[in-house]
């Protein structure tokens, strides 16, 4: 029977078979199917299974991702060569104990075959791994026949296999994708290279980069100075059966047996580079070239030297640019429709061709290449027209040997600028902000002819919308909307056209703070990218009007859940830890890891945000400042920040450094651990603020009775108490005794760590804050130039 007269006979019992379901919602039974309107999911809920389209596909295609993130790049494809044009796929195990996907106007699937006709059941595992077995005549089930993480695709998932089996001559590899929409195999492979004990990728078979030999559970090249990377446990099996690769994850088991599910997949992407969900790259695969070694501790380690063409030098390489090829006749331009052509392809074969000045590949399959000596004529008004275009370092050097003067005048320039902007400021006080936003645009931080375009990209990468686009995105700032207000203005939730659901942040005109620190956020957090800092998504400059726009965080703020009576219960003693890990990651990123040296300056309960995991987000950078990293510390005659939060040196000389935001990190630890406000301490004798408690109970041996009474008997008290511990050195007086935020998380995640005696911290006594008027908004203190903000409860 051939498989087009299986086809037939399988649709005649489909209308019979939709009434067949699997006894439980991880199972596939056999008689069964799972239609592209229908799911498996493992049994811890971990990992979903059934038919997705990628990006900017109309293919359908089975596959595995993680059932918390549907929108995330797949683990596993079952049909990445034979996509079917339609929705009409359907999954099932035949009565021959076959596993097929059928599909209209196509041919049949074959996913696992057998040549026995014993009953059989899939089963999607919590591990990501889809199994087929065998059932036995008592109903239990047998060993298992077929997996999937025999078959990987382009992701590898703890416990997965990268090697070969001597037994079955099975050989476990990764394959990129084509392109982004594109699940075909793509250009690059991972690979164990088990005689020297390295991970290799290949583009078309030449090797890019290696991740240099593994040694004392460590590889060469793969991040060993970034404590984000200590979670992977690597395996290495050599045997007469297998040899192979294999990683795990370490468990984080603190106050549950099991611990908090952690997820993970090695994903190499059509460019190269390897991921692994939020952490850092595991691989920057797509920054070599080829020349030579770079330098050891840089992006660069691990790429290898291969044979260039002797037209290219290592001052050239590929940029992508907004504009145009001038001159362009018929020969000039060449469009290679090769479905099979990615864009590490495209961006090859205009290297290797010595008449070849740029190229585009718009994230699909295909290039268009120009070629000949062209003129490349730039025009940032439409990145649509963005190409990567062929530059050489070397033609910047009449810009190095001019670039003191022009600096010159640029700062001359700006300076008659700002004395006319304090002119105009004392003679039309009713246009400060139009007149202080004009001084931003001629910095060239904001074009203000890119802010009226919804969704186009505009400075430093943000969309841009319009007004009226947020106007009804927000109901137009209706009261039904409003979330809150803060020392920037009110905040209010919206929806976009497309159904995302969106914080608008308005610039209100009674603000204590102002422009500067909107065009601080603005410009700060979009080079900020991490999963425990908030994402800011666009803004929006229309008249006086200035709105920023951020991710949705369903669970609001962390002070909503913290100091209210009803709705603390929530926070368990886990989703505690995991909020404090959360923010020393986040801060670990701003203080040492990103692209710029960020010091928050005012880390406190209200500007932690929850996602609708309850993880934990570090918003409102607008008085944030950025440090050179050979920097360390730095004075100000403007101390800003929120009482009892600020550390000593700062709030009484203006000194600040990451240190400071330590000391705000150990009050909002304390917070977490007590569930009361650093500010709502009173004592008959004297007043006491959260820290000063803290450190009467620690010298009584008494640091037990400081826990939020909901958590008694959840937690292990040792770990209660190292917690304690590390807050009280967070908030020592001197900020060269405090820990850094690198030193905080290996002393909360290491156990068997000594920690450090604390000493007596900075501010034991409060200035006796009266918080009983429950209605207050926050209020802003100026004295001598030191701004304040005093936070009263509401």
């Amino acid at each position: 029977m051939n498989n087009k007269e299986s086809l037939v006979i399988f649709s005649l019992f489909l209308p019979f078979l939709a009434f067949v379901v699997a006894s439980s919602d991880d199972t596939l039974q056999q008689g069964a199917i799972l239609t592209s309107s229908s799911y498996l999911v493992s049994a811890k809920k971990v990992f979903t299974l059934g038919f997705f389209s990628p990006p900017y596909s109309k293919e359908n295609y089975l596959g595995i991702w993680y059932t918390n993130d549907s929108q995330s790049h797949p683990v596993w494809v079952g049909n990445r060569n034979t996509p079917i044009h339609n929705n009409s796929g359907v999954l099932a195990i035949d009565n021959t104990g076959n596993m097929i996907i059928t599909h209209n106007g196509g041919d049949t699937i074959e996913l696992y075959t057998t040549q026995t006709r014993d009953n059989k059941t899939a089963t999607l595992l919590d591990s990501g791994n889809f199994v087929v077995r065998e059932v036995n005549s008592n109903g239990t089930t047998g060993h298992v026949l077929w997996q999937s993480f025999d078959y990987p695709t382009d992701t590898l998932l703890p416990g997965m296999k990268l090697g070969v089996s001597h037994r079955t001559g099975r050989n476990w590899s990764l394959t990129s994708w084509l392109a982004e929409g594109v699940p075909a195999p793509g250009a690059f492979t991972l690979d164990w290279d088990s005689r020297r004990g390295r991970l290799i990728v290949r583009r078309r078979g030449v090797i890019y980069w290696t991740s240099g030999v593994l040694k004392d559970k460590a590889f060469e090249f793969i991040g060993k100075s970034d404590p984000r990377n200590v979670v992977y446990d690597y395996i290495n099996v050599t045997s007469e059966e297998e040899e192979y690769f294999s990683y795990s994850l370490i468990k984080d088991s603190r106050c549950t047996p099991e611990g908090r599910k952690a997820i993970s997949g090695w994903m190499l992407d059509y460019n190269g580079q390897i991921n692994d969900q939020d952490r850092p790259p595991i691989a920057r695969v797509d920054l070599c070239y080829g020349y030579k070694t770079r330098g050891s501790g840089g992006v660069y380690e691990g790429c290898e030297l291969w044979e260039q063409p002797t037209c290219r030098n290592s001052n050239q390489k590929f940029d992508l640019r907004s504009g145009d090829f001038g001159n362009i006749d018929e020969e000039s331009s060449f469009y290679d429709g090769n479905s099979s052509l990615g864009f590490s392809d495209c961006r090859a074969n205009c290297w290797n061709n010595c008449d070849c000045v740029g190229f585009r590949n718009d994230g699909d399959t295909g290039c268009l290449y120009w070629r000949g000596r062209l003129k490349f004529y730039q025009d940032n008004s439409d990145v649509s027209r963005a190409q990567y275009v062929l530059i050489s370092e070397s033609s910047n050097k009449r810009w190095e040997r001019y670039k003191w003067v022009v600096t010159g005048v640029v700062s001359a320039s700006f300076v008659l600028l700002l004395g006319l902007f304090c002119y105009l400021r004392r003679k039309f006080k009713q246009g400060q902000e139009r007149d202080l936003f004009d001084l931003m645009t001629l910095e060239g931080q904001m074009n203000t002819d890119e802010l009226e375009n919804d969704g186009n990209k505009g400075g430093h990468d943000l969309k841009v919308f319009s007004f009226a686009c947020i106007t009804a995105a927000t109901n137009s700032f209706s009261s039904e909307n409003k979330l809150g207000e803060g020392g920037f203005g009110p905040v209010y939730k919206g929806k976009l056209p497309e159904g995302r659901e969106i914080a608008v942040k308005r610039l209100s005109q009674r603000s204590g703070q102002g422009l500067v620190e909107f065009k601080n956020e603005l410009i700060l957090i979009s080079k900020l990218q991490h999963k425990n800092l908030v994402k800011l998504l666009g803004c929006c400059v229309h008249g006086a009007e200035r709105i920023l726009i951020y991710e949705y965080m369903p669970n609001r703020s962390l002070d909503f859940f913290l100091f209210d009576q009803t709705k603390r219960e929530q926070l368990t003693w886990e989703r505690r830890f995991h909020i404090i890990e959360g923010i020393a990651q986040g801060l670990l990123y701003l203080h040492k890891y990103s692209r710029l040296k960020v010091i928050h300056r005012d880390l406190k309960s209200s500007n932690i945000l929850l996602d609708e995991d309850m993880s934990p987000k570090i918003s409102d950078f607008g008085m944030a400042r950025i440090f050179e990293h050979n920097v360390s510390e730095a004075n100000t005659n403007r101390v800003v920040g929120t009482y009892g939060y600020m550390a000593p040196e700062y709030a009484m000389e203006g000194f600040f450094s990451i240190k400071s935001d330590v000391y705000s990190f150990g009050v909002l630890m304390l917070e977490i651990l007590s569930g009361r406000k650093n500010s709502s301490f009173y004592h008959v004798d004297r007043p006491f603020n959260l820290v000063g408690y803290v450190w009467e109970l620690w010298k009584k041996d008494a640091a037990l009775e400081l826990m939020d009474p909901i958590l008694s008997g959840s937690c292990i008290e040792q770990q209660l108490l190292r917690c304690i511990q590390i807050g009280l050195l967070c908030v020592e007086d001197r900020a060269l005794d405090r820990p850094t935020m690198s030193d905080v998380i290996s002393m909360s995640t290491n156990d068997s760590m000594t920690l450090p005696t604390p000493t007596k911290p900075a501010f034991v006594t409060s200035s006796g804050v009266d918080e009983s008027d429950s209605g207050r908004q926050p209020e802003i203190y100026s004295v001598n130039g030191i701004s304040i903000t005093a936070m009263h409860a509401r």
